[in-house]
């Protein structure tokens, strides 16, 4: 059956039946931001008492972790919906918001992470959830978070097993592919990366003893970034912005001639071939792995034997070390102890860059989930997905299923397309 609406005048939807699932139309593609019109919210949310959410955040567990999951803002968005907000005590401190800035914007606050994962029907975190909070998961549960599920197969397991709906901030699609949740957590460790590779190329933290800028009469540092994607981009910026040489590669060409028309003769840009990256590596002071392919384990692009041909002391900053890493040696390192020495490079390989600038960090994330959320909430989980494919993108685990292809061939897992098991009631099958 087919039913078409003509809305305010100007607006037709076309509804088709879900047996069989018509193709996803693009009619919400202009909503990345959670909005949706106002009739087609009506129609999906009639009963709207039923669909009051309890929302909670905790403490963030893992090393110098000090971003949280919401902001004072965030709770009275939720709150303004008619939706409960639960906070552990103090989980926001390390980000300089108190409980009772919390409480103010309409908050309960609960002593322990126990109590809150037992009150709320979704936990919105920043980080997974490290091994102890496992216990926590439970049937019906919406965990809403970064995952990064490929290299952390026992997170996996304990997802699968425990039936909770886990969404990662990191596979939510935005138009044209984009991934709106990762990009504001993307753009500060891109600048991190140079930072603190700068910091580590000084000798007394066993770096080359180079200053990236350079002083005049004497060369400036030499930044290699693989990875033109925005934490590549955002890290060029800032070792242009220190006044280093830049060298940029990729593998899309036309990634390479858009940052060719932004940068201009600040950086040169390289295809991303085995050649060029030797090449380059061999000329670096200063390396940025900024690889990414979405939900998966990224690919080994510096292997051991490059190290051999690098300058002793050079650096190594691993950012897609949360996904399994770019480089064949790297291992994950906390912000206590962030560095290790192989073959005399450095590697800074802290999984969690952004939790050292807590407050920038956690309202940045926070303008860019909260839309999401707030989706969920008002809708459940199910129509939320089936009215927004870019979200549906974000649920990796689903009632003990697999339903991120990504994810699921980088853990050998079955993939369960996720149309399956949420059961769709209806597609829009018209634009506007």
């Amino acid at each position: 059956m087919i039913i078409s609406l003509m809305l305010f005048g100007r607006i037709t939807l076309t509804y088709k039946t879900a047996s069989p699932i018509s193709p996803r139309n693009k009619l919400f593609k202009n909503m990345q931001g959670g909005s949706l019109p106002a009739a087609t919210l009506s129609s999906y949310n009639d009963d709207k008492e039923a669909n009051k959410m309890k929302i909670g955040t905790v403490k963030e567990l893992k090393n110098h972790e000090y971003r949280v999951g919401l902001t004072p803002d965030n709770v009275m968005a939720y709150v303004k919906k008619g939706h409960r907000v639960f906070i552990q005590a103090g989980a926001g401190e390390m980000a300089s918001f108190t409980d009772d800035e919390y409480r103010l914007h309409g908050a309960e606050i609960l002593p322990t992470a126990v109590d809150v994962y037992a009150s709320c029907d979704m936990i919105v975190k920043v980080k997974e959830p490290v091994a102890e909070e496992y216990q926590y998961l439970r049937p019906e549960l919406i965990l809403f978070t970064y995952l990064h599920l490929a290299p952390n197969p026992a997170l996996a397991d304990a997802l699968l097993s425990s039936g909770t709906k886990a969404v990662a901030y990191e596979t939510i699609e935005g138009r044209s592919q984009s991934l709106p949740c990762l990009r504001p957590m993307s753009e500060i460790a891109g600048r991190l990366s140079i930072q603190e590779g700068a910091k580590y190329l000084e000798r007394p933290f066993g770096g080359r003893g180079i200053l990236l800028g350079g002083v005049p009469g004497v060369e400036r540092g030499k930044v290699v970034i693989i990875g033109g994607g925005i934490t590549g981009t955002y890290a060029a910026k800032a070792a242009v912005g220190m006044g280093a040489q830049v060298t940029l590669l990729d593998i899309s060409l036309s990634r390479l001639v858009y940052l060719d028309d932004i940068f201009g003769a600040s950086i040169t840009t390289l295809y991303s071939s085995e050649t060029n990256i030797a090449r380059s590596l061999a000329e670096a002071d200063l390396v940025v792995g900024a690889v990414l392919i979405p939900g998966a384990t990224t690919p080994l692009l510096i292997r051991k034997e490059h190290l051999k041909i690098m300058k002793q002391g050079a650096v190594i900053v691993d950012i897609a070390i949360d996904q399994g890493g770019c480089c064949e040696t790297s291992k994950e390192t906390t912000h206590d102890n962030p560095v290790f020495l192989v073959d005399g490079i450095v590697h800074y390989c802290v999984g969690n860059m952004p939790g050292a600038v807590p407050r920038t960090s956690t309202v940045a994330l926070a303008n860019t989930t909260l839309p999401y959320g707030l989706m969920i909430a008002d809708m459940g989980l199910e129509k939320a997905c089936e009215l927004n494919e870019g979200l549906e993108k974000g649920v990796n685990i689903f009632q003990g299923k697999c339903v991120n292809k990504n994810v699921a061939e980088s853990l050998g897992l079955e993939f369960t397309p996720p149309n399956e098991l949420m059961q769709y009631k209806m597609r829009c099958a018209s634009a506007i």
